[in-house]
């Protein structure tokens, strides 16, 4: 078979048929990272402020703003006559060519993501027409072009079959571990052993210690919490073990921000000893579920202004969609707002690493119990009522040694399947590499 190299230019062309009745409802977008061509939602927009040119089925079409971001693909039959501005440009594709093998061009070894170099602008970077027909590509023969096209669908068929089963494999693992946190909570990790002293002395010390506190003003009283009924016990647990409410055990406390917000009196630009928590920094400074640092900080006037927590307290999102029900542990003094709660005092490390697990395991349940039209939210009462499976102390030390054990083991597992979808990745990039290069050296 022989290749040949051409420029785009020579086998693209632009397509400028402008729409004589534009219709908002029948635009065409782009998606990024090469996930294909779509229509667009309805906009709000001025009529006309904008030309629209007719896109056609088996069209190149490409964002300007975005293809080296992965926005570009081919127009399928089913938008075959719907608009796109001159910022979505679209290629009628000569007949040496097939759309799908320029498609493939640029999809093989991510080489779009190299278009960066290419790109022009000082607003926004743009990667012109002018600019995408100076690109050379090596091009076979139709019945070539063909059959490697094929050969490339079909990898990608068992590339997508592999991810899909690697994908559920994580949702396995993932069932594995609420499945093991399901059984530290209800006493069936571990084997219970007689000479263990009974939970509820070990409640008793636990709610003495609390009244000290209260005594000494350390701590503020709060409203007595009503005995648990019969119908509010989830599951049987072992006898040694006792039912209690969080807020019986632990003081459960609300942020609060200084006002107004991004005021310079009370935030800083730079790092201070006030660190300001917030959910959104669960994720990014959240290391083995154990919060490390923050994005923002506090002046110390802010600080006055706000509620301190302390290493070692456990913290509960209990504001914002998506996040109502979220826990970590922090590993630092800071301070936190409204949209977070506080459970404190808590007597022993066993005891505070049992209830962050056992927050784990709650997290879908607390977010169900969330109200709000527009904002979700729960409060101090609700996590202060939530009732606790407490096990003896000696048991708490079992459970936590084997539940680490456990879960170090599905750690490893998680990490040795996305291992393996990563390595599917670069195999489908690398063989598509090949598809299209291989006869680079006989050019």
């Amino acid at each position: 078979m022989s290749w040949k190299r051409v420029k785009l230019g020579d086998i693209l062309t632009e397509s400028k048929i402008v729409s004589e009745y534009p219709n908002p409802d029948r635009r065409i977008t782009v998606r990024l990272k090469v996930l294909g061509v779509e229509k667009r939602g309805l906009e709000n927009e001025v009529e006309g402020a904008t030309k629209q040119y007719v896109r056609k089925t088996g069209q190149f079409i490409y964002g300007k703003q975005n293809f080296h971001k992965g926005a570009f693909g081919i127009v399928p039959p089913e938008l075959d006559g719907f608009e796109s501005s001159s910022d979505l440009p679209a290629f009628d594709v000569d007949k040496s060519c097939l759309p799908e093998f320029i498609f493939y061009f640029f999809k093989q070894g991510n080489f779009y993501l190299e278009l960066s170099k290419i790109a022009s602008g000082v607003a926004t970077q743009r990667i012109n027409t002018t600019q995408l027909f100076e690109l050379e590509l090596l091009l076979p023969d139709i019945k070539t072009q063909r059959q490697l096209i094929l050969n490339i669908q079909l990898l990608e068929k068992n590339g997508s079959q592999i991810s899909t089963e690697l994908t559920h494999q994580l949702s396995l693992v993932k069932k594995l571990r609420q499945q093991l946190l399901q059984d530290a909570v209800q006493g069936k990790l571990v084997e219970q052993n007689k000479k263990d002293e009974p939970a509820s002395e070990l409640l008793k010390k636990i709610k003495a210690e609390k009244e000290k506190l209260i005594a000494e003003k350390k701590l503020k009283k709060e409203k007595e919490l009503a005995p648990i009924k019969p119908e509010e016990i989830p599951f049987d647990i072992p006898e040694s073990w006792v039912w209690c409410r969080l807020g019986e055990m632990f003081e459960i406390v609300r942020g609060s921000s200084p006002r107004p917000k991004g005021d310079p009196k009370y935030w800083s630009k730079e790092s201070t000893p006030f660190h300001w928590i917030t959910i959104a920094d669960f994720t990014p400074y959240g290391i083995n579920g154990n919060l490390c640092d923050t994005k923002g900080f506090l002046t110390e006037e802010g600080s006055k202004k706000s509620r301190i927590v302390k290493i070692g307290d456990l913290l509960v999102a209990c504001s914002g969609v998506g996040s109502v029900g979220r826990s970590i542990h922090t590993s630092i003094d800071g301070f936190i707002y409204d949209g977070i709660l506080a459970i404190r005092s808590i007597p022993n490390e066993s005891l505070k690493e049992l209830v962050k697990h056992f927050l784990k395991y709650k997290e879908e349940q607390i977010y169900s119990v969330a109200s709000g039209a527009n904002w979700l939210n729960i409060n101090i009462e609700i996590l202060s009522n939530y009732i606790f499976p407490l096990p003896p102390l000696s048991e708490q030390k079992r459970i936590l040694e084997k539940l680490d054990e456990l879960m170090q083991y599905c750690n490893e597992l998680e990490a040795s399947i996305k291992e393996s979808e990563t390595q599917n990745e670069k195999l489908l990039q690398q063989v598509l590499r090949e598809a299209l290069r291989k006869e680079l050296k006989s050019v």
